[in-house]
């Protein structure tokens, strides 16, 4: 089985997700948003979130069946989320996943960003790419392509990685390399 990447919260709020840069009052108590992301093995995704990407794990929550379905999340069945954080407090970045088993699930396309419509990647900022691959390639696990990419032109600036995670997600982490 592979994953399914849906957003947890209501479309409009990522369809929004230009966050308001003046001090303005705003329709939304929070400018991030979370991602939901349905893994084929929940360990082996919670490892790579946490000691390649360097998320944090936080107290998850449990989704009952009947709620599940009521709300449209899913067929009958629970769900058992662990989450996991970039940062502090209420504007951390919250990824949120959770296997479902015994389900029959489809795989996504994620040869590139364009072979499948819908959401297709993450984007995570980072302070050092050199560690970002170090911890990566400690664990296996190489940048896809050429990656690191130079952004621009000035070589003290931005580079591109892109990542797979265990399920092939694509995740591009952007940051200088020190």
């Amino acid at each position: 089985m592979r994953s399914v990447l849906f957003i947890a919260v209501p479309l409009a709020t990522a369809a929004l997700i230009s966050v308001n840069r003046t001090n303005a009052p705003s329709d939304f108590p929070r400018t991030t948003i979370d991602v939901g992301v349905h893994v084929s093995d929940i360990e082996a995704a919670a490892e790579f979130y946490t000691n390649v990407i360097g998320f944090t794990e936080v107290e998850g929550f449990e989704v009952a069946a009947d709620f599940a379905t009521a709300a449209g999340l899913t067929d009958g069945q629970p769900l058992a989320v662990r989450v996991f954080v970039l940062g502090e407090g209420e504007s951390a970045t919250r990824l949120k996943l959770m296997e479902v088993t015994d389900v029959e699930t489809r795989t996504s396309d994620n040869a590139y960003v364009h072979s499948q419509l819908g959401f297709r990647y993450l984007t995570i900022f980072i302070d050092d790419t050199n560690e970002a691959l170090t911890r990566l390639r400690a664990r296996g696990r190489e940048p896809v392509a050429d990656g690191p990419v130079l952004i621009g032109e000035d070589p003290a600036g931005q580079y591109l990685t892109v990542v797979r995670d265990p399920d092939g997600n694509l995740i591009e982490l952007i940051g200088p390399r020190r």
